[in-house]
């Protein structure tokens, strides 16, 4: 899965530079230009990225030294 979570973040960093975006001035609801819903798609899907990188890639052996530091004092 520690693979899985740094393919995806490799994604959205590519995904991130949207040039073919740039000229369109589309209004997504009448209001909202289709760039910025772009941007806050790949902002929810990097949130998304991150909830995934601590649940399944963060390192448990970081958590127990602080607890057992806490622990001695």
């Amino acid at each position: 899965m520690k693979n899985t979570v740094w393919a995806l973040v490799v994604v959205l960093v590519i995904l991130h530079h949207d040039v073919w975006l740039w000229d369109n001035s589309t209004l997504v609801g009448g209001f909202m230009p289709m760039t910025l819903l772009y941007h806050a798609c790949i902002s929810l899907a990097a949130g998304f990225t991150w909830f995934l990188a601590i649940h399944f890639a963060w390192p448990t052996d970081l958590d127990s030294d602080e607890t057992s530091q806490e622990s001695d004092a």
